[in-house]
């Protein structure tokens, strides 16, 4: 259904069984659970799906291996089993990652955990070879019985140092354990509103829609780009705006609550070849001297390294400081202290906030990364309940979904109709396994379409299965590949501009693809994009400058990056 469709089904018929305020993953995780049940959910997000927090990730899919010394041990067991029914789901955006950790003492750390047991250790401490080793056996145990990744080793000195030849000598040991990454997890996001709303036609998500206001009985949306409003009448909410929970229940009435402590974590991704090869195809994950965790991640051909955790007040702040830039390149020196990396080498920088739960702890680092659902009942004339998601991670989402809507079938005297645990997402639907049944796919849909092979090759690695349904609409006319970036074509940008409701410019450049965050974004480019997009959503002349104009201001602004567009 489009857009204006839905919105005017709202205006005829105000009443839903869910609304749910924010549309990052987790919200849009607990709008595929509801779909599958049956439910009719209508799902808002003031600004792009997972624009927010979930695209400020580090684009890890991990158990969370430092949460062992907190003591969350039903977390890490959680997360390593929801890392691998990712990698069974969703294998087009979930892809095993070597990771190794450089360690440079033996015994240290040995104390931390117990300490911080009795509340008598607030601060980070070093760890050292012993602790890792208990932490990486405890992890590979958890998930005995659910295997689909090697299990943990370690190399003295002299052998990881063959394995990086330019990692910091001063390393004792070096330890190398799987978890998973994603390389588009807005796609993620994106294509699990597709599946929902094809499997439940009750089910609606509109981007650039705002809860600005509510009553007892009603929510007041705004249309972003009309400033229209509308009204609903909800018989449960979700609160799932992540850092903005807070700022969400003080339009619903309800501020006396404060939920969120969120923290900041920015990161850079580097053009840096040298860097890039001294990872050796492996995440390098270790420990700061301030004990912060560090990660230097080969990402698409680029490098991200990351990440800091500061506490912020409001999210719409969020932005990369020169003092994080200055502290994130610095401690690449720790781990390759010969490799020279500089401001020159930063393609992008991004920053979001982990919606983390209010704490007083004295370290960002001790804050849970756990979730949870704060309720506010129906009572005292508010006729709905408002269900905040609080917390978690991008590798629990599924879980944390399926525990929302397991009380919100409660509210609505519904029982469970099936599990997601084993539902594919979008292109891993239907995913070959090896490359003998890659190759018959392929052959096949070559056979439909009559594309080349290295295209559809490029398709199948960019949408997974979904590629079929790229391909059959690229097939259906002539096409060319974009004069300022080749690997995409006209017709695959009017694809997304059509079937991925796209409503800005930035979207496309920002969250449909790659091509902001690797740095491939160029004024000839943008002005490329943006006259596809115009001709496809048939906007003005005048509404497309204003477009570029905006995409401009976000790159610069949120990102860091300036385009100089008289240089187009």
């Amino acid at each position: 259904m489009k857009r204006q469709d839905v919105l005017q089904k709202i205006k005829d018929n105000p009443e839903v069984s869910v609304l749910i305020i924010g549309a990052g993953v987790n919200g849009i995780g607990t709008f595929r659970d509801l779909a599958l049940q049956g439910v009719d959910v209508l799902m808002v997000e003031r600004n792009d799906f997972s624009s927010g927090a979930s695209a400020g990730s580090s684009h890890m899919l991990h158990g969370g291996i430092r949460y062992l010394e907190n003591g969350e041990f039903r977390l890490v067991n959680e997360a390593l089993h929801e890392r691998n029914r990712m990698l069974e789901n969703a294998p087009h955006y979930s892809k095993p990652l070597k990771t190794t950790i450089p360690i440079f003492r033996v015994f240290s750390g040995l104390l931390n955990a117990p300490l911080k047991f009795l509340d008598l250790l607030d601060r980070p401490g070093e760890r050292g070879a012993i602790v890792i080793k208990v932490g990486l056996t405890m992890y590979d145990w958890f998930v005995r019985n659910h295997r689909n990744m090697p299990t943990h080793d370690f190399k003295l000195r002299d052998e990881a140092l063959k394995a990086y030849p330019k990692m910091n000598p001063d390393i004792v040991c070096a330890a190398t354990y799987y978890d998973a990454w994603m390389p588009y997890p807005e796609r993620i996001c994106l294509e699990m509103i597709v599946d929902a709303e094809n499997a439940n036609p009750n089910c609606h998500a509109l981007n650039y829609v705002g809860a600005v206001d509510g009553d007892n009985e009603t929510v007041t949306l705004e249309d972003e780009l009309t400033g229209d409003t509308y009204t609903v009448k909800p018989k449960v909410v979700i609160n799932a705006a992540g850092p903005w929970i807070d700022f969400v229940n003080k339009h619903l009435e309800q501020d006396d609550k404060r939920f969120i402590g969120g923290t900041k974590g920015s990161h850079l991704i580097l053009d840096h070849p040298e860097l890039h090869e001294a990872c050796n195809g492996s995440e390098i994950f270790f420990e700061n001297d301030d004990g912060r965790i560090v990660l230097i991640f080969p990402y698409v051909g680029r490098v991200m390294v990351g990440t800091t955790d500061i506490r912020i007040e409001d999210p719409d702040e969020a932005v990369c400081t020169d003092d994080e830039i200055d502290y994130i390149l610095g401690l690449i020196d720790k781990v390759f202290p010969s490799i020279a990396v500089n401001h020159s080498h930063i393609v992008f920088t991004f920053s979001g906030v982990r919606p983390l739960p209010y704490s007083d702890a004295n370290t960002t680092g001790q804050i849970s990364r756990d979730h949870s659902i704060k309720s506010i009942p129906a009572t005292g004339g508010l006729q709905y309940p408002i269900h905040s998601l609080v917390g978690g991670k991008w590798t629990t989402f599924r879980a944390f979904a399926e525990h929302t809507t397991d009380v919100v079938l409660k509210d609505l005297k519904q029982t469970r109709k099936t599990s997601t645990a084993n539902v594919s997402i979008g292109g891993g639907r239907g995913y070959p396994r090896s490359d003998e049944a890659k190759q018959n796919w392929l052959q096949k849909l070559q056979y439909k379409t009559e594309l080349p092979m290295e295209r559809l090759e490029e398709l199948f690695d960019r949408y997974g299965t979904r590629s079929e349904d790229v391909a059959d609409y690229i097939s259906q006319a002539n096409d060319k590949p974009l004069d300022h970036h080749e690997t995409y074509s006209k017709r695959e940008v009017e694809f997304i501009a059509n079937e991925e409701k796209l409503i800005h410019l930035e979207d496309l450049v920002l969250r449909r693809s790659l091509i902001g965050m690797l740095g491939y974004l160029t004024p000839a480019l943008l002005n490329e994009l943006a006259d596809i997009t115009a001709s496809t959503l048939r906007w003005s002349d005048d509404r497309k400058q204003v477009e570029i104009e905006r995409t401009v201001k976000v790159i610069s602004k949120k990102h860091r990056i300036d385009l100089d567009m008289t240089k187009a």
